[in-house]
């Protein structure tokens, strides 16, 4: 049976303010802050700037009017269908420049946490079905067992963590970008969200790869409805990191300059893929890091703080793929690997699949088989390294043959000769070098 993944609900946009859930002193001064720095005088302008709908804009505006922090220019701006204008009092100039001292977030107004967190189970990925079909699709570039789809398929449906482990050089982080590719589907990330009056920036154009929307079309009788503007929609992410990651890195960032806060990696990754690669070679130990994911792996929640020392939960919808080099039990004890729900060896190719991955690279790259080089290959050469294989080598091996050609001005070609010479470079042999 071909499981469709459900289609992911958007964010409605709101419709009063009191439907905003964020505390009124926030929002106007997020809106004056935003006047003061971006020099807007229109509704429509400011409605834009602080991804609002016009009507609960309007609401806001005439809120900092009655306080007497915004007032009417008193001209219809013929360029903007005869909106007023609006610009900030004495008053308002001195509540802006008191509010960025404050924090200098300014734009989209935030989603408070609660409300994300409706968001994060509407789009969750564990709703997702990924079919065999979509893995091969994903991964059709890439020469893998039948077995190996076999577990991937059950893990990747589940959202729960993997760890791939095996010799390198096998592809896993290449499994790991075909998984992220099967997904294939949307999800609605928010600029910025609210806890405890505090501003922690989410989307991250780095991480997130916005979906361009359709401009409605005006003479269209029926507009397409639209979602709440302070969400981007984006392809579901996907954020790797390898050795450089630090226990630090998954704890929120605060910028002492702007008192503003940036969402932790992990926070970013909701919704989609957070790979650690090179598990093992990170400063911390990966028990040290696999402890920090328990929690989160377990309760599907995250726990960060904030400057004050206050403690608060987010919520954890990701799928963690963990893969390193190393065997598992030699970098975990069996209560880590308890919390790691499937885990998955990726071993080098056999000699058959090694000669498909051999003969696709060649074709790609333009270098013509030889019956006799490979026979010299399999023969000679593999049996010195006890005939283990593994998916770099032939990518490995064919550019050196490349660079040797290149360099001698003949055309590519494959000679038992030329696989001596790349042979040589795909491993140091052991000397002792004299210092």
């Amino acid at each position: 049976m071909n499981m469709q993944t459900p289609t992911v609900s958007a964010p409605p946009s709101p419709t009063t303010l009191s439907e905003m859930q964020l505390p009124f002193v926030m929002m106007r001064d997020i809106l004056l802050k935003t006047i003061f720095r971006k020099n807007t005088n229109m509704v429509s302008e400011i409605s834009q700037a602080i991804s609002l709908p016009l009507t609960v804009t309007q609401e806001l505006v005439d809120m900092a009017r009655d306080q007497k922090l915004l007032e009417a220019t008193g001209t219809l701006n013929a360029n903007s269908g005869n909106e007023m204008g609006y610009q900030l009092t004495d008053t308002g100039k001195a509540r802006a420049l008191d509010a960025l001292a404050q924090s200098e977030y300014f734009g989209a107004m935030p989603v408070p946490l609660d409300l994300y967190r409706e968001q994060v189970k509407r789009q969750s990925i564990r709703n997702i079905q990924v079919s065999r079909h979509q893995l091969l699709n994903a991964m059709g570039h890439l020469v893998l067992p039948d077995s190996l789809l076999d577990h991937l398929g059950p893990a990747v449906s589940a959202g729960r963590s993997i760890l791939m482990y095996g010799p390198p050089g096998n592809g896993k982080s290449s499994i790991s970008n075909g998984i992220r590719d099967a997904l294939g589907d949307k999800v609605y990330v928010p600029r910025a969200i609210e806890y405890s009056g505090q501003v922690i920036t989410v989307y991250d154009p780095i991480v997130h790869t916005a979906i361009e929307q359709e401009p409605d079309d005006p003479t269209q009788l029926r507009r397409r409805k639209r979602f709440d503007a302070r969400y981007v929609c984006c392809e579901r992410p996907t954020v790797v990191t390898g050795g450089e990651l630090s226990l630090s890195m998954l704890d929120l960032v605060y910028n002492p300059t702007a008192r503003t806060y940036q969402a932790p990696l992990q926070l970013k990754a909701t919704g989609g893929i957070f790979i650690v690669d090179d598990l093992g070679r990170q400063a911390e130990s990966p028990q040290a890091l696999i402890n920090r994911w328990i929690v989160p792996l377990e309760e599907s929640k995250d726990i960060l703080g904030l400057q004050s020392g206050e403690k608060f939960e987010v919520p954890f919808d990701t799928l963690v793929i963990f893969s390193t080099n190393f065997h598992p039990n030699e970098i975990f004890d069996q209560a880590a690997l308890r919390r790691i729900f499937f885990k998955i060896k990726i071993d080098g190719p056999n000699q058959e699949n090694f000669l498909k991955i051999f003969a696709l690279v060649a074709r790609k790259k333009g270098m013509p088989l030889d019956e006799p080089s490979l026979i010299h290959l399999l023969k000679k050469k593999y049996p010195t390294i006890d005939n283990i294989y593994a998916n770099y080598q032939p990518v490995f091996l064919i550019d050196q043959m490349i660079a040797i050609c290149e360099f001698e001005g003949i055309p590519y070609q494959m000679t038992p000769d030329l696989i001596d010479r790349a042979w040589a470079n795909m491993f140091v042999k052991d000397e002792t070098i004299v210092k």
